[in-house]
């Protein structure tokens, strides 16, 4: 029997297709109920109007300073969202999702050595809000920095 010209193409094409399509696409990671995106917009948006307020260790309050979780304490307090007061016990009443997952609003938090140390309020495409340092201020920093990437500990959602 004689192969017809080009017909060894189309039997390989058809092959291939058909290995593929029994691939199933894997889902993007679902994002917050669109309730969560929009509070967590108005915590992104209210945290942005404190960049510039000083870093005060201790301090939860734009008259003060702020500290990392001072600053995550008062914007979720101002929007209506009861939240501990420290860094750690942030993380541990926060959902852990994956940075992919995070949407305007969540936490995203670091560490120290062995300790977790610091905490800031993701804004989106890769950018978070935070009081980093004595003799500083409330500022926008990007997860794509060295020092963050090795220092990310987890991201968090504190909205139901």
């Amino acid at each position: 029997m004689r192969a017809l010209p080009g017909f060894g193409g189309l039997v390989a094409t058809l092959l291939l297709a058909a290995g593929c399509a029994g691939t199933p696409l894997q889902p993007a990671p679902a994002g917050p109920p669109p309730e969560v995106r929009a509070a967590g917009g108005r915590i992104a948006d209210f945290a942005v109007s404190m960049v510039g307020v000083p870093y005060r260790y201790g301090g939860d309050h734009p008259g003060e300073g702020f500290d990392c979780s001072g600053l995550v304490y008062y914007t979720y307090a101002s929007n209506g969202h009861a939240v501990p007061r420290t860094s750690r016990g942030q993380f541990g009443v926060a959902q852990k999702i994956s940075l992919a997952q995070a949407a305007e609003g969540d936490l995203v938090f670091f560490r120290d050595q062995d300790n977790l140390s610091h905490v800031g309020i993701y804004l989106g495409d890769g950018r978070f809000v935070h009081a980093p340092s004595s003799g500083g201020a409330v500022t926008v920093a990007s997860m794509e920095t060295a020092y963050y990437q090795r220092h990310f500990v987890a991201a968090g959602r504190l909205l139901p």
